[in-house]
């Protein structure tokens, strides 16, 4: 293994760097002094690990069936979990051998400036997008939740989308976005995870209670779609966790590979779990009808479905800023290679949230969005890199032992991608954009069909 390290003067990285194992089941710190301690490290992992997996990428996973079909999208959300459970301890293993603690250093260290580059374009362009589609959502859900105050009807400011965007962005994301500690955000990370799982309760109910009254559309239990690989890069997009992976682990009382894996399973297991329950609760209620963003989907009047909007649109203003922290990290590690001055840090935050605010202005389109950031970013960084960063620093073959699923995840991520990105240009998905559906117009919707 090697032992040469990468310098660095970042005080959070050398005590990362401290915490480093040698090999598995070897740790260059002391191990703690009872296994409490480690029990209580894990089980904080994993719940940290849980959270970074489980955000607003599921609001777009009853799409992805919708894309792909029930039972084949449940299959394809299946394997993407199994992939990114195995990506994940691939990046920790190829961390160890390199003597890297982080993905920037990973990539560096094993194909050079270009490699660093490349990765830093794509953790660039993947938050980028995410906060373009947390705009959008705001945008398309909060104007529903304004439209139940008394005097607030469809003519209103508050129900017109644009306005509603530059309200929270001026009032909220920017603000937010302008702290230099991410210390200051991390009570965010416990109220997403409460407001994520109010908002599976909600649209398990609605299932139950709404679904029957509409009509399933035709194919709606078709076992696959044509256009499933769409869906991949949306299910990508929900499960990509792997820009904290190297944080977490090093979160450990004992950073081994054996309990790091352990935590993988167990977290990435449990996202698979809540993800399939809401993306099949979102999806058997309005089948073929389902929108990129499923809160699209329920009408004005549902007052259940508003709290739900609610929550979902404070988890999305209190996330965007989270995301805002890394695209200008990125930006200072490739331009400035130091810390910002205060007055870089404002212009390049007020620079990003202004050019994310813009295109969410233009374009109100979610699914497209969540299809774009999955194939162009997420893929990548969950199919391509941590197994091309292995593969390099392994002594064996491309085609012996565990070398070869590396190979074939690397052909996996490459066709998911440009397959992806070639069908969401060629067949684009309508949506509904803040319009009311049609089955909402009738007080008895039973046996409702699609207009003609």
């Amino acid at each position: 293994m090697r032992t040469q390290r990468n310098q660095t003067s970042d005080p959070q990285v050398l005590r990362m760097a401290q915490q480093l194992p040698h090999e598995e089941g070897t740790m260059l710190i002391h191990p703690p002094k009872d296994a409490s301690g480690a029990r209580r490290s894990t089980t904080s992992a994993t719940f940290n690990f849980i959270n970074s997996i489980i955000g607003s990428g599921i609001i777009g996973l009853p799409y992805a069936l919708n894309q792909a079909g029930l039972p084949f999208g449940l299959l394809l959300l299946v394997i993407v979990a199994l992939i990114t459970d195995y990506s994940i301890i691939l990046l920790i293993r190829a961390g160890n051998l390199s003597g890297t603690n982080s993905y920037q250093s990973l990539v560096q260290s094993t194909f050079g400036f270009p490699g660093f580059l490349i990765l830093s374009a794509l953790q660039f362009l993947y938050p980028f997008i995410a906060m373009v589609s947390y705009n959008i959502t705001t945008g398309d859900t909060m104007t529903k939740v304004f439209q139940r105050i008394p005097g607030v009807g469809p003519g209103h400011i508050l129900a017109e989308r644009h306005f509603v965007i530059l309200l929270s962005t001026l009032a909220f994301t920017l603000p937010l976005s302008l702290y230099r500690n991410i210390e200051k955000l991390g009570k965010v990370s416990l109220l997403s995870m409460v407001l994520t799982l109010t908002i599976l309760i909600i649209v398990i109910i609605r299932s139950a209670t709404f679904g029957p009254q509409i009509l399933p559309t035709e194919n709606a239990w078709a076992f696959a779609k044509w256009n499933a690989i769409q869906a991949v890069g949306v299910m990508s997009f929900a499960f990509i966790c792997h820009h904290n992976s190297f944080l977490i682990y090093g979160s450990l009382e004992q950073p081994t590979l054996a309990n790091w894996s352990q935590v993988t399973h167990v977290s990435v297991g449990s996202a698979l779990i809540i993800s399939a329950a809401f993306a099949v609760a979102g999806y058997t209620t309005f089948t073929g009808f389902t929108q990129g963003d499923i809160f699209e989907n329920y009408c004005r009047d549902d007052n259940l479905a508003t709290f739900g909007r609610f929550c979902f649109g404070l988890s999305i203003i209190t996330t965007f800023p989270l995301e805002c922290f890394v695209t200008r990290e990125v930006l200072s590690n490739v331009f400035f290679r130091r810390d910002l001055s205060k007055v870089e840090h404002v212009v390049i935050t007020m620079l990003i949230v202004a050019v994310c605010t813009s295109i969410s202005l233009a374009y109100d389109c979610l699914g497209v969005v969540l299809e774009l950031n999955g194939a162009l970013s997420a893929t990548p960084l969950i199919f391509i890199i941590p197994s091309a960063c292995i593969l390099k620093l392994s002594s064996g073959r491309w085609y012996q032992g565990e070398n070869l699923i590396a190979t074939i995840l690397i052909i996996a991520g490459l066709f998911v991608m440009i397959t992806g990105l070639t069908m969401t240009g060629l067949n684009p998905q309508d949506c509904s954009h803040g319009a009311e559906m049609f089955y909402c117009a009738d007080a008895n919707i039973s046996g409702t069909a699609p207009p003609v």
